[in-house]
Order: C-alpha cells, then structure tokens, then sequence
C-alpha cells in the first residue's frame, strides 16, 4: 500500500503547474491584525475561495501548497486565524471560543472588498466555516467542509481509543502516555504535543504519512478555544441546518473521524451533497489527491447550482 500511494501523490503532483506564489497582506477586522495570503488572480470571473485549516493551533501552512492545485481556476484567500502564526492575538486570549473565530469570516471578506466568496474548511476548519457560512449567507456562495468535525462533540469521547486502534509500536506508545482529559487546560505545550502524537492516526496508509508531520507550532488562543470546546462540549446542530450555502461535504472514508459525522453533517443541510474518498483518511488531499481534487473542482465549477 506504501508504494502505491507514494507513487500517486507524486504522479499527480508532477501532473500539476508549478506551485504559485502567495502575496501577504495585513488585513484588519474586529479590531486585529490579520495575516492574509492570496495566490494569484485567475481569469474567468469565479469568485475568490477562502480556505480555513484545521487544528486549532496551526497557521494556514496546514493547508499550504496542499491545496496548490485548486490555484489553478480560482483565487484562494488563506489567512492565519486569530492568535495563530502571525495573526494577532485577542486581549482576552483565555476567553477565546470557535464562535469568535467564525465570525473573522465574514469580517475579513468585508475588510478584503470581496461581495461574495466559496469556503472551504478542513477538519475543525470545516467546523469554523459551517458556523461562519451560517452568519455570512449573503456572503458564501458555495461551502465545502473536509473530514470535517461533527455538528455536535459527541465524537470527542471515542477520538483517542479509536486513534490508538490504528497505531503501533513507538507511534502507539507515544500516544497511550498522554491523556485526553489533560486537554481541558488551555496549556499550549500539552496540546501541542497531544496533536503531534495524533498525527499518525490521521492516516489510512500510515508508512505514507510517516513523510508528513504537522508544523512545530503553540497557540495559546487556538488551545484556548480546543480546551473549551473539550470541556463544554457543542451542539451546532441549529447553525449547522441554516445553512443557505449549496455544500459539498467530503470526508476519507477510512478517517479516524468517522464518516457518520460528514453523513449526520449532510443530512442535517437544505442543500448538501456527500462525497465519501476511499483509501484515504483525514488528509485526502495527499492519500487520494486526484479523486479529491476532481470532485471539489466538479462542485465549485458546476453551472447547475444556483446563485
């Protein structure tokens, strides 16, 4: 399995144009300094597609060049969340929640002069752009969620005894050491280094995601609104149903997040549809990039869906 997915990730990467250059920008909204990288302008009129990585801790680096191939048709607008990479972070960093972070969307489209863009978000990511797409209608034509979180935390509880059901040996210790429960403190140190030790369990072809590892990288605010969420607990069940934006809602169908969340997730949209990509787990950009590439370049460019 190692070889197969080694050689068609690099297949398809050296199927695709050399990787553009992002331009960065310092874009003010809600009264902080956002880092906002753009790729170049694309012919044609489509609109900009905003994207917004997952982790809680990262900057947009999780999702860059990864999602390269998308430049080639649309303009992507990625951008560090508050408090994250070389965003500014909020006065009140201990009283952070995910719901501030939804509401940066909508700000930074108006602070960027953009009327009207696609989102995409991947795993919490995808939970950032469902709540923001909810408060933004006017301003989100088309949402896309990636091996997103589910619209309620019920999953939270089972993560890491299914995550240890995928690992062996050192990766397997390294994760049994340390215990979910510590993740309720806002500490940026633990929940980094819980992330790190998940990381392998994101891989249906684990031998290939040993290339990979997330970024070295501590948020104070992004552990913040992590710790929350684990201690309160969600329900954006009601946000999640007044969703005006038609939604492609794509998920591994090997990801340690199970797929019943992106099925929960479908049903619960007036105007969703689901793609499920075998082989592939929370990354299917890398474990299956022509099968993911092709049906969110098949959504965003369809002629059929409306505004």
């Amino acid at each position: 399995m190692t070889n197969a997915t080694r050689e068609r990730y690099t297949a398809f990467k050296k199927s695709q144009p050399r990787t553009p250059r992002l331009t960065r920008h310092t874009v003010r909204a809600r009264g902080l300094d956002f880092a906002v990288f753009m790729s170049p302008e694309v012919e044609g009129g489509a609109p900009p597609l905003l994207c917004v990585n997952g982790g809680m801790l990262y900057s947009h680096a999780l999702l860059w060049p990864s999602l390269a191939p998308l430049a080639a048709t649309r303009q992507l607008v990625l951008y560090d969340q508050r408090g994250r990479g070389a965003s500014q972070a909020p006065p009140a960093v201990h009283a952070s929640k995910i719901e501030f972070d939804a509401g940066d969307i909508p700000a930074l489209r108006t602070a960027l002069g953009i009327a009207r863009w696609d989102v995409l978000g991947h795993s919490w990511g995808g939970g950032i752009a469902m709540l923001g797409a909810e408060r933004d209608a006017a301003g989100v034509r088309r949402l896309v969620v990636v091996n997103a979180v589910g619209a309620t935390s019920d999953w939270v509880a089972n993560l890491h005894t299914d995550a240890l059901a995928t690992l062996h040996g050192a990766e397997y210790d390294a994760l049994a050491t340390l215990d979910p429960k510590t993740l309720h403190s806002p500490d940026p140190a633990l929940h980094a280094e819980y992330s790190r030790a998940m990381y392998p369990a994101y891989f249906h072809d684990q031998e290939f995601g040993r290339a990979f590892s997330p970024p070295p990288h501590a948020s104070a605010t992004g552990a913040a609104v992590a710790a929350r969420l684990r201690r309160e607990g969600y329900d954006w069940t009601e946000p999640v149903s007044r969703i005006a934006a038609t939604t492609l809602v794509v998920h591994g169908a090997q990801d340690v997040l199970p797929a019943r969340l992106a099925h929960q997730t479908a049903s619960l949209m007036k105007r969703a549809q689901l793609t499920l990509i075998d082989g592939a787990g929370h990354m299917p950009f890398w474990e299956q990039p022509l099968a993911f590439f092709d049906a969110v370049r098949a959504f965003l460019d369809a002629k059929d869906l409306g505004a």
